[in-house]
């Protein structure tokens, strides 16, 4: 008596993606419940509930896209051709913290499951925000996925803090963990968004629960050269000494790794994702696949999120993987089509720490496969002289469009290209309504360089007002004597090496932008720290006071990205540099404190120094006695109204000037 099982797919070629790579012609595959029990002429004994005919086409393994960002499939288009760390710190992050909620998350992630399941993906690695919402609408869609619960070292759109954010993704893990679908675990960020703290609870919750943890590593040059400055070593060694390693880990991208470090990767049984387009897109450089694949590590390929792809195809990322491996290294051999497209299916499953559920069709692993049609015109003739040929077929020439029926953990989720577990009308709908408030919210930052700095992150969102005044001294004598006697109380003083970019604007109503860099002097003039700020400046002057000037519209925020990301993001039409040497000292004088600044410009190079008073006021009243006062202390430090300087250091860094008259 035949067996009997719930479905049988006849006149099929079955790839089955197995360790052999068996190809079985004219073969069958049979399932049972949620379950593949036999494949090839073994299947074709069973007698089936239902029969599918496939008409001679391929019947394979579902696709596993190894690392994404599902919900960003709402952020698809928002901010392209810049680099990484603008794209990601400048945009998605500002708007996530504006936008990002359960309800974003939950259409963003049914978005792109219809994506995925037309493309013929069947699992996915998952790492974002509000990840119980990724899960549940995943599992609602019929979709397979291993969802990583970001964990960052900065507020996040669903924690305030890595505490808030661990304890999510423990609570998380505790309600999804057993799932038939849905594999939870913890996912930090990146090393350079968290700390060893963050690496080591991360690598202990999932040590602790027997999940995997998924992470980006070394995807920048400047992100390892970081690491290298910082803590003498790269990526992958410094999380290893963090304890990552205790956890079974998925790495995505790993650009920048020598041999030394795919040995260590191996050995701890991490897996990859290799993210070609978006390696390619945000300018991250080519990962070392073929060296990879010949050490033994498990590799499978990811299409990254649909904001930095900016599509969730993997036919078009499997073929971009096996072309860039050999055009990058020059060797046409290199990652050949049978093995780019086992990183799409069963490395790709070991990457994710699932191979003995999905990757491949064999008896005993899930249900999950899709029906490809091999005889459009794109993939016409096909020649039978190789049978290992089909592989080339549909890495080279198939295309997300030729895949029919698709099938997970034994659902039908497309039929003759008709999605069955969710409605793309509604969802298209819903995606228009998204894009017109994410739009509306961009084109009202985008209106200033203020709002822009806060969107950014950090800025004081209050103006200050002073009455400052600056003045040229042949010597600094003067200024030391004063100090040191009996006129002024000195309440702190301080040394630095100063270097400044001034940015401005083509509106000069945007005011001009101060990237300063600080290095502090001991008085030796040795440098024992160093600070980054940044400061906005409006051109307003409310008012003059003979020689002193009353300046308001004054903003702060710290700066935790180098001059480059900035000079990116603000896009100013113009810059200057200023570097000098200051000392100051906060000062009380009647009962009310100055700052005083004696400074030695660099760069423009000027004789002598130069003289600032300031001091904060809130009232015109209040700034015209201090401007009195100032009057007073010119006098007292040996300068004179008449040797005032007007213009400040960015004026005269446009002129390069070396006097007051240049």
């Amino acid at each position: 008596m035949s067996p009997a099982c719930d479905l049988l797919l006849t006149n099929a070629t079955v790839l089955t993606m197995d360790d052999a790579f068996s190809i079985h012609p004219s073969g069958g595959v049979a399932v049972t419940g949620d379950s593949v029990v036999a494949t090839g002429p073994d299947a074709l004994g069973y007698t089936a509930s239902e029969t599918l005919d496939c008409g001679g086409r391929v019947v394979m393994p579902g696709l596993v896209n190894a690392h994404t960002h599902v919900p960003m499939s709402l952020l698809r288009g928002l901010a392209d051709d810049l680099r990484l760390d603008v794209w990601l710190m400048g945009y998605m992050m500002p708007v996530e913290r504006e936008f990002v909620s359960p309800e974003f998350v939950r259409l963003g992630t049914h978005l792109g499951c219809a994506e995925m399941i037309r493309s013929g993906i069947t699992c996915f690695a998952d790492m974002y925000y509000f990840e119980e919402a990724v899960a549940e609408a995943t599992a609602a869609a019929g979709m397979r996925a291993f969802c990583g619960q970001t964990v960052l070292r900065f507020p996040s759109p669903d924690a305030r803090s890595f505490e808030e954010g661990l304890a999510r993704a423990r609570a998380f893990i505790e309600e999804w963990k057993g799932h038939p679908l849905i594999v939870p675990g913890p996912a930090p960020h990146a090393p350079y968004t968290c700390t060893p703290e963050i690496l080591r609870s991360c690598a202990e919750l999932a040590a602790e629960f027997d999940v995997p943890l998924h992470i980006h590593l070394s995807e920048t040059l400047l992100e390892v050269e970081g690491l290298r400055q910082a803590h003498g070593m790269p990526g992958v060694p410094w999380v290893r000494k963090q304890g990552l390693f205790d956890a079974k880990v998925l790495a995505a991208h790993c650009v920048h790794v020598d041999e030394g470090e795919i040995r260590t990767l191996k050995n701890y049984r991490a897996g990859v994702s290799h993210n070609p387009s978006s390696n390619l897109k945000l300018g991250a450089g080519i990962a070392p696949v073929a060296a990879m694949l010949k050490l033994g590590l498990n590799v499978g390929i990811g299409t990254d999120g649909a904001a930095s792809n900016n599509d969730l195809d993997m036919f078009e990322e499997t073929r971009l993987a096996a072309l860039l491996a050999k055009g990058g290294s020059g060797d046409p051999t290199a990652v050949p089509a049978r093995d780019a497209l086992a990183m799409a299916t069963r490395l790709g499953a070991a990457a994710l720490h699932l191979d003995s559920v999905t990757g491949s069709l064999e008896p005993g692993k899930r249900a999950d496969l899709i029906v490809i049609d091999l005889h459009q015109l794109h993939n016409l003739p096909a020649f039978a002289r190789d049978p290992g040929g089909v592989y080339a077929r549909i890495v080279y020439a198939s295309k997300s469009t030729d895949v029919v029926h698709v099938m997970c953990n034994g659902q039908w989720l497309m039929r003759d290209r008709v999605l069955l577990t969710l409605d793309e009308e509604n969802l298209t709908r819903e995606a228009r309504g998204w894009a017109t408030r994410i739009d509306a919210f961009l084109g009202s930052r985008e209106v200033s360089v203020l709002q822009k700095l806060v969107a950014v992150g950090g800025a004081i969102e209050q103006e200050s007002f002073e009455v400052q005044v600056k003045a040229r001294l042949d010597s600094a004598d003067r200024v030391l004597a004063a100090l040191n006697g009996d006129l002024f109380t000195v309440i702190r003083s301080s040394r630095y090496r100063q270097h400044d970019i001034y940015w401005s604007f083509d509106d000069p109503e945007q005011g001009r932008l101060r990237f300063r860099e600080d290095e502090i002097l001991d008085d030796t003039g040795a440098v024992t720290g160093e600070r980054s700020r940044l400061t906005l400046t409006g051109n307003t002057r409310e008012a003059r006071f003979g020689a002193v000037m009353l300046f308001r519209s004054r903003y702060l925020a710290p700066a935790a990205h180098s001059a480059r990301f900035y000079r990116e993001y603000f896009r100013p039409s113009a810059e200057h540099l200023v570097e000098k040497e200051r000392r100051r000292w906060l000062v009380a004088y009647r009962g009310v404190e100055f700052y005083v600044h004696l400074d030695r410009l660099l760069n423009p190079a000027a004789e002598g120094y130069f003289l600032e008073l300031k001091s904060r006021t809130w009232s015109q009243r209040d700034a015209r006695d201090k401007a009195a006062v100032i009057s007073e202390l010119l006098t007292a430090f040996g300068a004179t109204a008449d040797e005032t300087i007007g213009p400040g250091y960015i004026e005269l860094a446009r002129r390069g000037a070396s006097s007051p008259e240049a």
